[in-house]
């Protein structure tokens, strides 16, 4: 849970270094309270009937894709890729498979271009 406290105080910091642990805790707790936001809305009747989530939901995201877009390219300076690799992204299947082994990948040792390695 400090991982994802960690990334929402770095709300837009695009420099430096994220270790696979912070990233990937980000993701799991962002998914967690994502399924909250959810069911909050179905709760509440505010959920639009075609779709499913409401306005809850939709605030939520809108808070958390800036540091979700900063962790994600500090994540990729970690692994010694520049931030413009996630644009790799827009390629159809192939560019989101690689994105995630790079987001899956082990820091790079020692300092990089972005920073030391916070592991070290």
């Amino acid at each position: 849970m400090n991982y994802y406290f960690k990334v929402l105080k770095n709300y837009a910091t695009f420099n430096g270094r994220a270790i696979r642990s912070e990233y990937w805790y980000f993701v799991l707790f962002n998914l967690i309270f994502g399924i909250l936001a959810v069911v909050l809305d179905n709760a509440l009747g505010l959920a639009v009937e075609d779709f499913g989530y409401g306005l809850i939901y939709a605030l939520y995201t809108i808070a958390v894709f800036i540091p979700g877009l900063a962790v994600t390219v500090r994540r990729l300076h970690d692994v010694g890729k520049s931030g413009w690799m996630l644009l790799i992204i827009l390629i159809p299947l192939i560019g989101a498979l690689w994105i995630l082994v790079l987001l899956c990948m082990d820091s790079q040792l020692g300092t990089n271009k972005w920073g030391p390695n916070e592991k070290d």
